[in-house]
């Protein structure tokens, strides 16, 4: 059973000193209990009491690294039930399945496209899910070695046949990947082949109560680097079992369910298979392994997760300075924004359509948009003409012209007073950008 605060507390040395970064031993015996800081940033408290308090300084869930070197696929280490409370800390890994029956290759290359650059942020396919579905060994590690050879993306192998496995590993165990699954009758002989090539393991089991069983076995042999399958197929229970693994492992410190999961989806038609997925990402998998391939399902997911997965206390941002759109030259004209990483690469967009060379001046507003920054006084006449002046502009251009976006033209005396520069009203959305440059700077 978990430690509580109090328990950790009456353990502590109760001086108060501050170096454990906590204004108490009381804060830190909290944070402690919760999983949000390690014993070791005590640096007074016994050889004993360090001992006795090593469960309660463990992650409520275990990280698990999937592939090797620099490439590493890092799941778990999750410390919360709701975004708000803190943040997540790993995204949700994708995993694309690939059948060893089917033309592997074409299928790897496919995959390994999908690949996206979206407002500054690049989005891909974690990893690669090749499943023995034909049920032939020697088939299944053919297919492993040219899934090795053709992608750098992490490998997942599904074989529940250990012969199979033990191939499939002959010509890829360089690459580290993961193995699913080990159950209540393979699970000694899985964790043998995870251990001699380094790998890490998914335990899958029908229903919590086995998984737990299970779990328990495996972890007793010393074995860590584990994920769990709750092994159930229909939507809605995969759901409440994937919240149940998260909220007794956070909540409830419960240990044979510390570790990372992974889900499956079954729906054929991709709209379908869409709703499994995005239930996976929110509620709770740290790996969902899907069947579609196709980037106009892909992207959306991808998007999903990067909205979830960014740190709610920091804002997506961009540097502050001065960017070129095409070959701005010296009557280039110049657009003026915040920092803000939507509304930089909207702007961008549009201005990039017009054909026009221009620059944009980002302004910093430490990330936040147009009306949030100039509500909060970060987005100022005063702030806009020191930009001016740090940027370079008057080596760059010849004239002494800025547009400022529409939504805050009440800044325009202010800032040509400020600056010296006539100032342009612009439209108050990105999308009259185009409109706007082609009526005003068309030659």
């Amino acid at each position: 059973m978990a430690l509580t605060g109090l328990d950790i507390f009456r353990l502590l040395p109760k001086t108060n000193c501050k170096k454990c970064g906590f204004p108490t031993c009381l804060a830190f015996a909290m944070a402690l209990a919760n999983g949000k800081s390690s014993i070791d940033a005590c640096p007074t408290i016994s050889a004993e009491a360090r001992e006795t308090l090593s469960s309660a300084s463990e992650p409520p869930i275990q990280l698990v690294g999937i592939g090797s070197g620099d490439n590493i696929t890092e799941v778990g280490d999750e410390t919360e039930l709701f975004r708000h409370e803190k943040r997540f800390n790993h995204p949700t890994a994708i995993a694309v399945t690939v059948n060893d029956y089917e033309d592997v290759e074409a299928k790897v290359d496919k995959i390994n496209k999908l690949s996206f650059d979206r407002v500054g942020q690049h989005y891909e396919i974690d990893l690669i899910a090749l499943g023995n579905a034909s049920g032939d060994v020697a088939v299944f590690q053919a297919a492993a070695e040219k899934v090795a050879a053709r992608t750098d993306k992490n490998l997942i192998l599904i074989a529940g046949n250990t012969i199979a496995m033990e191939a499939a590993l002959k010509v890829s165990a360089v690459r580290k990947p993961l193995l699913h699954a080990a159950n209540e009758d393979n699970y000694a002989q899985m964790i043998e082949l995870a251990q001699a090539h380094g790998c890490a393991l998914v335990a899958r089991a029908n229903g919590l109560k086995a998984l737990a069983a299970l779990s328990g076995k495996i972890v007793r042999t010393g074995f860590r680097q584990l994920v769990l399958d709750p092994g159930t197929s229909a939507g809605n229970q995969t759901l409440a079992d994937l919240t149940q693994l998260r909220r007794l492992a956070i909540r409830k410190k419960y240990r044979p369910f510390a570790y990372p999961t992974i889900s499956f989806t079954t729906k054929e038609d991709p709209g379908e298979e869409m709703l499994e997925i995005v239930s996976g990402i929110t509620k709770y998998a740290d790996i969902v392994v899907i069947k579609t391939d196709r980037p106009e399902y892909i992207l959306p997911i991808l998007t999903l997760r990067e909205n979830i997965y960014a740190d709610p206390q920091k804002p997506a941002t961009v540097e502050p300075g001065l960017y070129m759109v095409g070959e701005a030259g010296e009557d280039a004209p110049i657009y003026c924004t915040t920092n803000f990483s939507l509304s930089y690469f909207l702007i961008e967009g549009e201005i990039s359509a017009t054909r026009i060379p221009s620059f944009i001046l980002v302004v910093d507003t430490k990330g936040t948009s147009v009306l949030t920054a100039y509500a909060d006084d970060k987005f100022t006449a005063e702030k806009i003409a020191r930009a001016i002046e740090d940027s370079g502009l008057k080596q760059k251009v010849k004239h002494r012209e800025i547009v400022i976006p529409g939504a805050v033209a009440v800044l325009r005396e202010g800032l040509e007073e400020k600056s010296g520069w006539n100032v342009l009203v612009g439209p108050r959305e990105a999308s009259g950008l185009q409109k706007f440059a082609k009526a005003t700077f068309s030659r």
